[in-house]
């Protein structure tokens, strides 16, 4: 590689490299100064994926970096830009709750920090071993975070069980690659489609393929590989489980988007299949699953299962619709789930510490108006009301599930839909008419933000969900 080459490379990839530098200095400074240093390190740490938000969105640089290892175009800036919000979000929701989950380290943002860089190398990876790598690393540092409470049982056990079944996903994903690499002889998507478009595709590459995409079904929580996540949403701290439920969904769709529309795109009779089968089983075990579920976490583990099938029902299309689609509901369901778990964070007793049973929520609207009318917004933007946020994101993506005559998923997606509305109007049944037990303490300030955002977010989107849709139009448009 040449100078010229390496510079322009490293110009495309700069919001990566001012989260890996960025996360290798606050480390240094989390050492020398001790835990006290915590709070700083958060600071700097929210800072450093404010100034990589900024470059992105003000410095024009597309184009592939690295030997076309790295991908940098329309669809990635809009991801990344997405997903970097969601972890912005997620560790300012952990500032007040740091103390009481005993996640007050200096070393809890230095690995959301790599795990953010993780999850924006996997949106631009454009070559199956950069995609590997990327997704290891931002892994291995989600694996550590779930179990990052030592001292309590819940957290260890969700993190064993998360580090477990995802060395099984990332094997089962590897040996699929080793299958693709073998029989197309390329890493690189653009080289794989190329081999795929030239000649006839073997039964060899369709096992590979289908090694693949359990591999990310695993990191979405799609079914069959959803095991792990009503476990870990459960165990693991709440301001871990809302970074869980955000940037990290949004990245592995993303993944599943540009290897299967790009790479994958001349055997698409095959990948559809697969991605049908999964978008069905997510909507009916999350519907149904969640129906008798006490806890919020978990509750929420379930719902979001089932919001990965629908999410994939416009995937499923493989038209241009279908990814618009896609990354407008991975941005709307982005903002329900971080407001949901701002609302389940400020659940919080003098005499019992957090709490997290939907019972808990009883008479809210007595004791807290505001956060009942909050939390109800979010449960029927969830549920796909209208003219709230969740309905269009659920109508963009079955009407292209229509329009590519993928007619029974449609249907079997609103059936679903209807299911899962009773666990949402359950939990509003009981804020609003049940008599209130006990008075939650104070609320701070970034969760009454979040969640007072989202709330906004959701019901005025009809106004300027236009803007948002343009941009994903535009973003779709990179494979088309």
């Amino acid at each position: 590689m040449t100078a010229e080459l390496l510079l322009a490379s490293l110009h495309i990839t700069t919001p990566e490299l001012i989260l890996a530098v960025g996360a290798m200095a606050l480390l240094m400074i989390g050492v020398f100064s001790g835990e006290r240093s915590a709070g700083t390190v958060t600071g700097l740490a929210v800072a450093l994926l404010i100034a990589a938000g900024l470059w992105l969105i003000m410095v024009p640089s597309e184009g592939e970096a690295f030997g076309g290892a790295f991908l940098s175009d329309p669809f990635a800036k809009f991801m990344k830009v997405i997903a970097l919000i969601g972890s912005i979000v997620a560790m300012v929701m952990t500032v007040g709750h740091a103390r009481s989950e005993q996640i007050d380290r200096f070393e809890f943002p230095v690995l959301l920090v790599l795990a953010t860089l993780g999850i924006m190398l996997m949106i631009s990876a454009n070559d199956l071993i950069s995609l590997y790598l990327a997704l290891e690393l931002q892994s291995l540092a989600l694996y550590v975070v779930a179990a990052i409470n030592r001292d309590n049982l819940r957290s260890t056990e969700a993190g064993l069980k998360y580090f477990v079944l995802g060395a099984l996903s990332s094997g089962m994903m590897l040996y699929g690659m080793s299958l693709v690499y073998g029989f197309t002889g390329h890493t690189g998507f653009d080289e794989i489609a190329r081999v795929l478009s030239a000649e006839t595709r073997s039964l060899g590459l369709v096992f590979g393929l289908v090694f693949v995409l359990a591999g990310i079904a695993f990191k979405i929580s799609a079914v069959p590989f959803h095991m792990w996540t009503p476990d870990v949403y459960e165990g693991a701290p709440t301001p871990v489980t809302a970074f869980f439920s955000a940037a990290p969904k949004i990245a592995a769709m993303a993944m599943l988007t540009r290897i299967v529309i790009t790479a994958f795109e001349p055997v698409m009779s095959d990948w559809q299949q697969v991605i049908v089968f999964i978008s069905i089983a997510s909507m009916l075990l999350g519907s149904f699953a969640a129906i008798g579920q006490r806890n919020m976490k978990r509750l929420m583990a379930y719902s979001s299962i089932g919001h990965m099938g629908y999410a994939l029902v416009g995937l499923a299309a493989g038209t241009q619709a279908g990814v618009t689609g896609v990354i407008l509901y991975m941005t709307v369901y982005m903002v329900m789930t971080l407001g949901t778990f701002a609302v389940i964070m400020a659940m919080r007793r003098k005499e019992d510490g957090n709490v997290e049973n939907i019972d808990d929520l009883a008479g809210l609207s007595t004791t807290n108006p505001f956060m009942a009318v909050a939390l109800t917004a979010l449960m029927f933007s969830l549920a796909g009301i209208p003219p709230l946020a969740g309905f269009f994101a659920k109508y963009f993506v079955f009407a292209a599930a229509i329009e590519a005559k993928l007619y029974a998923l449609a249907i079997i997606g609103v059936l679903s839909s209807v299911v899962g509305a009773y666990y949402y109007l359950r939990l509003i049944k009981v804020m609003w008419f049940d008599p209130a037990t006990a008075e939650f303490t104070r609320v701070p300030g970034e969760l009454r933000l979040v969640f007072g955002l989202a709330c906004f977010f959701v019901c005025a989107y009809v106004f300027f969900g236009g803007m948002i849709g343009t941009a994903a139009e535009v973003a779709a448009a990179t494979f088309f």
